[in-house]
């Protein structure tokens, strides 16, 4: 398995309560690097889904497809409820992870 191989479902957001997205990756940073430069059109693109709010990391990529499926059944307040659990000030976890704050 390639070392930067991690299956995880996330989701990212245009503002705190704003427009959210779920999506399912195998490769975390490269896909917010993708979200945040609009490197493909789509949903994230359209409405300026560039914040990354809640990820949880998987064992395979079934379990973060299966994980990425359940969350987006979800009604919306279920949705922000987990992200307020883990990240209740709505920071963007890009930047622990190793990206720069948005706008540099």
């Amino acid at each position: 398995m390639h070392a930067d191989f991690q299956p995880c479902a996330y989701i990212m957001t245009s503002a705190r309560q704003g427009t959210l997205y779920t999506g399912v990756t195998s490769h975390l940073i490269q896909r917010i690097v993708q979200h945040r430069d609009g490197s493909f059109d789509g949903f994230t693109k359209r409405y300026g889904v560039k914040t990354l709010v809640w990820f949880e990391l998987a064992g395979t990529m079934h379990g973060a497809i299966t994980r990425e499926k359940q969350i987006k059944n979800w009604q919306r307040k279920w949705k922000i409820d987990l992200i307020e659990a883990a990240n209740p000030e709505w920071r963007d976890l890009a930047e622990e992870l190793g990206l720069p704050p948005l706008g540099e």
